[in-house]
């Protein structure tokens, strides 16, 4: 007899960077709203860093920690769980000590017997824990299915097959030729080097990342992934026929609009106020998030650009590590200059919040997938400045369905203020970009419709789940 849903065990082992945390939680909000039981697993401190369990969940996700163990050769600085707390040199240190997490986890599966596992695309060793307590595996891509199309075809990932659909990184610089639709999603040559050395790349944990995906996607039973058949068709059923096993799209898991303002007081309270006198969409707002750590070239350019285009903008900018005291994260008087134009906050920043605010028109921001849907969940023109991983694959994707605008980069990938400012410009309020603008106002009726996202794609993954 088929389990129904609330007698489903789901148990969830995100990689420990926030940009797959964050999306395994809101899986895990919206699998416990269908009644699934959740183990939601991750280290202490990672855990604490989550956004609160909604009251009437709280019986249904049950989170587990575990400590990240103490390496004795490479050691992490005091406190780092995750890759926001550490440089980029220690994201292999981090690999090795999550890896040593299988040891406690073995345990934890042959004792509490999950219906499934939801892992990420670090935890390889995962494939052999579930085999031995025959609990079936589930992959979750936290990338969009245009850039997963592109990455994780399973025969470039590993052994010989890998030399010949992925020799080199120039092969990584126009669409594969497992995409048989047009398609503008490939790397740049200064992005296509850095990408090909961080997924076939060897390192001191012993495996590349290419191995890791390739045992996973191997042995899971299928593929899940944070998209929308009404977004990215094409590519969904292309994923289908490379994988050769189900590819289950979980709609886009956006996240509840706030109802009422929370934040009433002190800075925050200000910059509403403030927003609350702008015209309606003549805002620009700017963040990077936390992972990528910007340089002082860069981040002194990102405020030129702002300053040199004349729009009302609010900035929230993490602390660079480079920066002493706040005041030396921006050039000299620019917070004067700027004055009653825009906003910089730095630190933490209600972005929800602020993208549903009216006054909000836009977003310049890096183009990572979960900051994709929240601002287009809300209709904003996306101004897009991508660095790593799948948000150069992400912005070339937008760019081509029109709804938004990358920053020009020299073939080095540096920017300056003045393409900043031309691409704000062009986004913002240009008769060029009108069109797009529609189309992004278009897009929150897909990335808004929760009624699609959460009793559609969630009711038929759960129905999956069944069996």
């Amino acid at each position: 007899m088929a389990k129904i849903a609330k007698d489903l065990h789901v148990m969830m082992l995100p990689w420990s960077a926030f940009g797959h945390l964050i999306p395994f939680f809101h899986l895990s909000i919206a699998l416990a709203k269908a009644g699934v039981k959740i183990s939601f697993v991750s280290t202490p401190r990672n855990i604490q860093r989550l956004p609160k369990i909604p009251a009437n969940l709280e019986t249904l996700i049950n989170f587990v920690e575990f400590s990240l163990p103490t390496l004795e050769e490479e050691s992490l600085p005091e406190g780092a769980e995750a890759t926001v707390d550490i440089p980029p040199e220690k994201i292999v240190p981090l690999k090795i000590a999550y890896d040593l997490l299988q040891h406690p986890l073995k345990q934890f599966v042959a004792d509490q017997r999950p219906d499934w596992i939801v892992i990420d695309l670090i935890s390889h060793w995962m494939v052999d824990i579930a085999r031995e307590n025959k609990v079936p595996l589930l992959y979750f891509s936290v990338f969009s299915a245009s850039s997963y199309l592109f990455l994780g075809h399973p025969r470039c990932l590993a052994g010989d097959s890998q030399k010949k659909l992925r020799p080199s990184w120039e092969s990584m610089t126009s669409p594969p030729e497992w995409v048989d639709f047009p398609s503008s999603v490939a790397y740049r040559k200064y992005e296509a080097i850095g990408a090909f050395e961080w997924i076939y790349g060897t390192n001191a944990s012993g495996i590349s990342d290419a191995e890791r995906v390739a045992k996973i996607l191997n042995s899971c039973q299928g593929l899940i992934i944070r998209s929308c058949l009404e977004f990215e068709g094409d590519y969904l059923n292309s994923l289908h026929k490379v994988m050769g096993k189900p590819v289950l799209p979980l709609g886009l898991l956006p996240l509840e609009k706030p109802k009422t303002r929370e934040i009433s007081d002190g800075s925050w309270g200000e910059i509403f106020n403030w927003l609350d006198h702008q015209k309606p969409k003549s805002v620009v707002f700017v963040s990077f998030g936390s992972e990528f750590k910007l340089s002082k070239d860069q981040v002194y350019e990102i405020a030129y650009g702002l300053e040199l285009s004349g729009l009302p903008f609010l900035w929230a900018l993490r602390k660079p590590s480079w920066a002493i005291l706040d005041l030396d994260a921006l050039p000299l008087g620019f917070s004067q200059r700027t004055c009653g134009k825009g906003f910089v906050s730095i630190g933490w920043a209600p972005q929800m919040e602020i993208l549903g605010h009216p006054s909000i028109g836009g977003s310049l921001f890096h183009s990572g997938w979960g900051s994709v849907i929240e601002t287009l969940e809300f209709g904003h023109i996306l101004i897009l400045l991508p660095f790593i991983i799948d948000q150069p694959l992400n912005a070339r994707y937008l760019v081509e369905k029109g709804l938004g605008v990358e920053v020009e980069r020299n073939e080095d990938g540096s920017f300056s203020r003045d393409g900043i400012a031309k691409a704000l410009r062009l986004a913002m309020v240009s008769e060029e970009g009108k069109e797009m603008r529609a189309r992004a106002s278009e897009a929150a009726e897909i990335f808004g419709n929760h009624k699609l996202h959460q009793e559609y794609y969630i009711g038929k993954f759960v129905e999956f789940l069944r069996g």
